[in-house]
């Protein structure tokens, strides 16, 4: 047997410590059986450990049955545990990095889709083989359909033009809004644009109209230039030539203003000069034709290994609406129940539709038990089985009985203030384990037969009747120590028993209408209830509805359809779901409601309306976003595909389709996906559609892995750095950082590739020497790269691995959010909503914002005295007097004004915490930004219980003092900053609804600081939603009097944090 390796990542890591032998010792299995063990060096290509193997295999048996040496290719077990072939035989095998240091010789594989499928598995983290071994049959149609989808988009791709292949592959950046403030920003009315040349030296400025379009100013490049040239007479067609961001896999092209580009309005906005190039489509033709020759040889691959599926015999089948009885299961037996020897256990269980509850819950027997505890109980509900509606779902909880709390003593013992344990009759309840299951299957087959379902043992803070109805309805895979409840469902016919098909559902709802007396006059109230359902209709997602409201709204139904379309989500909750009628007669007023904007469509996909072709229904409406207007919600989109019970749904096939449509959308897809595909419960869900993603997309994954492969790397340097924190000083340690990244394998995984944070973003080449880590305890990585761009800033980006960037990925996302509502009201408030993406368990890249500075190293390096700088109020204004001088400090403390205005109403909105002068940063051109937003929805940091934030939002004197330009009386220039911030204020509010559902679809994310609807409480309270506007805006202003008078307990904060970091450093 070959040794066993107690670490894998020793193994790797070691190739980056100075002075390290260069070998490992590594097994080699021969296809002839013979197994050798070689010496070879970590950085050395697969090629060459081919030859070496080669070289040795002569002096060993059976060398002579082998065939020639280009027959074979290696084959590993990766890190991701994936089988991966080493087709590639140019890449190093530090970079493959084979979870054991044991490489199998086996014959080239000739079938390009086999060669397909190992590619996808490595690149997504999870094994094909994988589903195949599932044997589920709504695995294997799902990801037939998803096959057909993404073989068709690929087929569609065939013959493109250039310039349709780059719509596709680099769609234009646009921001349809442009703030009225944009005037003041250009000389005379027009744009000053810097056009290059490719591939020569050429560089020529234009002042052109904003309103431009592109190849217009293409026409006016090329004529400039062969004029300077003599070549006046030379006919050049515009259309060969297209616009690049210079620096940047970015393009400008297309019918539209050269203003709408969002490059230009942020040059435009920031007052640099826009630098174009203008590129030859011959340069895009090459590119062009390099994707088609991986698409080709994806579409000549062999058939697809899933054959299409049969159509279904035609069985005779049961309605399940003729089925009257009441709906019964048998609980049989529980195992592994991990409880008390003197315990007693029950399972409770409930149906559900969403959060509501369809009958009574039943409680099974209190059974005594060890390791089995048998029932053989009919558990019968109060519903008729013609009632359940096709989302019905069936949840269990187990619950342990003892007389009294457990002691500390016991081994077996939940802790009591992390679970909800429940007394009654003095005896205390805690919960052991739960599960959920669907009632239909995923073909709206009622289920039937016996089923064990493996349980899940971590309970959320809140329950609803002591079950989890939220929680997802696949069973815990690892089953070896999951509790598992078997149970049967009761057999009402010989037949299968379906759920009546859509035509049958609206036939049913013309019966019920024709029945009716008053048809004609059904849900029409008059003007008298219009005031009533008005006020309903205007409360907030969070607002409960009384039982009299509920059948106000059903009853008025198509009054609500007539004056309020947008209550839907109200009149769905007011829908009695176990009643078929009334289910029907819903599906059928559907048909003929009116479309909603997608903003107000996302609260559909909330867990509270699980219903299919409700959700259907908010797709619809979604498909009429932009492709901007959607990556701005992608976000919420991949967690609402946790609530869908069933691979096969409208969001998943809507989110593939636009993915493959737009690459700037699926890379964001992908990355959502894949830092989530560790997670049990979603893991076969978003395996599928990456790999659908793949298939469909297979130009995309070359770059994809390329983003992978450096991720990769860098963990491992920021586990090295880890390891080595404790025993080298930091300068040591940045010296052997430095070394690691001027090492092959590193500076090739980690250059020429497009930041995942932005695809138009090339992270070419490294700048070895301002690469660092920074001093937190997780060691972040600070990796800086040259600019392409002719006299651009360095590009920086942040690796973390050990923290949880969700949070800080949802609060940026808000904050983009704001930016733009503030826009369409014609508010810039010059918002940096920095890039954060979290790519992996606990892992994820930061955009590094250039030319800035914390508030902290503006104060220490004005100060001799650490206590005394976070009270020099003189600082700010001076570091920026700096950087900025004349006209141009005018203006840097207008952009300070204007941010500082935004993040004071944002981090008061979103009740952001832990503002310190370290995570508030400022930019030469006085833009203002904030950073690290670990603690959010109020809560605030405290210390011997005592809360150490006791202001709304930051408002220090000395960014008073800037604002007031340095003169203390200067109330004209204060007042207009007030004013900036009541108006942003205000603007958030009108959008309330839309920042509730936001957090509120997010809770499925399973955020330390969002876990229950009690957390975005806090947005109501802060956005004052439910009181008028002028109730609204004097709070708001007693916030900011508050911030104002309480400041200086903010400036202590800010000493004891600056003195803290002094001496540290």
């Amino acid at each position: 047997m070959p040794p066993a390796v107690t670490d894998s990542l020793d193994i790797w890591a070691v190739d980056s410590q100075i002075g390290a032998d260069g070998s490992i010792s590594v097994d080699f299995l021969l296809p002839t059986g013979i197994y050798i063990n070689l010496d070879v060096p970590r950085d050395a290509t697969i090629s060459q450990i081919k030859q070496l193997l080669w070289k040795q295999a002569h002096s060993y048996p059976l060398f002579h049955l082998l065939m020639e040496i280009d027959s074979y290719m290696f084959s590993c077990v990766n890190q991701t545990a994936v089988h991966e072939e080493l087709e590639d035989e140019t890449r190093r095998l530090c970079d493959v990095r084979p979870f054991l240091p044991v490489l199998k010789l086996v014959t080239r594989n000739c079938d390009p889709g086999e060669k397909l499928d190992s590619k996808i598995g490595v690149l997504i983290g999870k094994g094909l083989h994988e589903f195949d071994a599932l044997q589920d049959p709504e695995v294997n149609d799902f990801r037939a359909k998803m096959r057909r989808i993404s073989e068709e988009k690929i087929q569609s791709l065939v013959g493109l033009s250039w310039m349709d292949w780059l719509k596709h592959t680099y769609p234009p950046e646009q921001e349809p809004v442009i703030p009225e403030s944009f005037q003041d920003k250009l000389y005379s009315g027009n744009l000053v644009v810097a056009v290059h040349f490719d591939n020569c030296q050429d560089v020529f400025s234009f002042q052109v109209s904003p309103n431009m379009n592109p190849i217009k100013l293409n026409e006016l490049a090329i004529r400039k230039r062969l004029t300077i040239h003599g070549k006046e007479d030379e006919e050049v067609d515009p259309a060969d030539y297209v616009l690049q961001v210079s620096g940047r896999l970015e393009y400008v092209f297309g019918d539209h203003p050269l203003i709408q580009f969002q490059y230009i309005r942020n040059c435009v906005m920031s007052r640099t000069l826009p630098q174009l190039t203008l590129v030859e489509c011959c340069t895009i033709k090459k590119m062009c034709e390099q994707e088609m020759i991986a698409i080709e040889a994806a579409i000549n691959r062999k058939s697809s290994s899933l054959p299409l599926p049969l159509p279904p015999k035609k069985r005779a089948t049961t309605s399940v609406w003729d089925i009257s009885n009441p709906f019964k299961i048998i609980l049989l037996k529980g195992n592994k129940l991990n409880t008390e020897e003197n315990a007693k256990v029950h399972v409770r269980a409930g149906l559900f539709h969403g959060t509501e509850l369809l009958c009574k819950t039943i409680v099974s027997t209190e059974i005594s038990g060890r390791s089995e505890h048998v029932w053989n109980e009919v558990l019968e509900f109060e519903i008729n089985v013609c009632d359940l509606p096709r989302m019905a779902r069936l949840c269990f909880a187990v619950y342990a009985v003892m007389d009294k709390m457990k002691t500390k003593k016991s081994t077996k013992a939940m802790n009591p203030s992390k679970y909800q344990t429940i007394r009654k009759a003095g005896k205390v309840h805690y919960p052991v384990a739960w599960v959920n299951t669907m009632v239909f299957d995923y073909k709206g087959h009622l289920r039937n037969g016996e089923l064990v379902l493996h349980s899940w043992s971590s309970f959320p803070d809140e329950l609803e009747e002591m079950l989890n109805p939220m929680g997802t309805v696949q069973t815990n895979p690892y089953t070896e120590n999951a509790t598992a409840l078997h149970i049967r469902f009761q057999e009402y016919s010989k037949q299968p028993i379906n759920y009546p098909p859509f035509d049958k559902i609206l036939e049913k709802a013309a019966e019920i209408a024709r029945n009716s007396d008053n048809a004609a006059m059904a849900g029409r109230g008059g003007k008298k209830f219009y005031v009533v359902l008005k006020d309903i209709m205007e409360r907030d997602p969070l607002s409960q509805l009384c039982e009299n409201e509920m059948d106000l709204i059903w009853t008025l139904r198509y009054d609500c359809r007539e004056n309020f379309p947008q209550s839907l989500p109200k009149l769905l909750l007011s829908l009695k779901w176990n009643k078929l009628e009334d289910v029907a007669q819903l599906q059928a007023l559907l048909q003929i409601w009116p479309k909603l904007l997608p903003r107000e469509a996302l609260e559909l996909l909330d867990f509270n309306y699980p219903d299919q072709y409700v959700r259907e229904y908010a797709v619809g409406c979604l498909r009429q976003m932009s492709d901007e207007e959607l990556s701005q919600y992608l976000l919420q989109l991949v967690q609402v595909l946790k609530y869908e019970p069933f691979l096969d749904c409208a969001l998943s096939r809507f989110l593939l389709e636009r993915a493959l449509g737009n690459r700037r959308i699926g890379q964001m897809l992908f990355w959502h996906l894949r830092s989530e595909v560790h997670i049990p419960a979603v893991s076969v869900q978003f395996g599928l559609i990456l790999e659908a993603y793949c298939r469909g997309s297979v130009a995309h994954m070359k770059v994809l892995a390329k983003q992978v492969e450096a991720l990769n790397k860098m963990k491992t340097l920021n586990s090295l750095i880890k390891l080595n924190a404790m025993k080298q000083s930091k300068a040591k340690g940045k010296d052997a950082m430095h070394t690691c990244l001027k090492q092959n394998a590193y500076r090739e995984a980690l250059s020429d590739l497009q930041s995942p944070l932005n695809p138009s973003v090339i992270l070419s080449e490294l700048h070895v020497e301002k690469c660092r880590y920074m001093d937190s305890k997780m060691k972040p990585l600070w990796i800086v790269y040259n600019n392409k761009m002719f006299g651009g800033d360095l590009v920086g980006i942040i690796f973390k691995n050990g923290d949880d960037l969700r949070q800080d990925m949802l609060t940026l996302q808000i904050l983009r959010l704001m930016d733009i509502l503030w826009k369409e009201a014609g508010l810039d408030l010059r918002i940096l909503p920095y890039g954060c993406l979290a790519t992996g368990d606990h892992s994820g890249l930061i955009e590094a914002v250039s030319s800035s500075e914390t508030i902290a190293d503006i104060q220490l390096n004005s100060s001799n005295v650490a206590a005394a700088a976070a009270f020099n109020k003189d600082a700010l204004l001076n570091w920026l007097k700096e950087y900025n001088l004349g006209e141009d400090l005018d203006r840097a403390i207008e952009e300070f004004t204007l941010s500082c205005a935004g993040y004071c109403v944002a981090t008061y909105v979103l009740g952001i915490g832990d503002r310190h002068s370290d995570n508030i940063m400022v930019r030469k051109n006085g833009q203002l930004f904030h950073i690290d937003f670990g603690h959010i929805l109020g809560n605030f940091k405290s210390k011997f219980g005592i809360k150490r934030e006791r202001v709304p939002f930051i408002l220090t004197y000395d960014f008073i003092h800037v604002i007031q330009q340095g003169k203390t009386g200067n109330t004209e220039k204060f007042g207009r900053f007030r004013q900036y911030c009541e108006e942003a204020y205000l603007i958030l509010r009108k959008h309330g609804n839309l920042f509730i559902t936001l957090f509120a679809l997010m809770l499925t994310a399973g955020l330390p600081e969002l876990t229950s609807v009690k957390d975005i409480q806090y947005l109501k309270d802060s956005l004052a939603l439910g009181k008028s506007e002028e109730e609204a805006l004097k709070q708001f202003k007693q916030k900011f009097d508050e911030a104002l008078r309480e400041s200086w307990t903010t400036k202590v904060n800010w000493m004891a944090h600056t003195v803290r970091k002094d001496y540290r450093s």
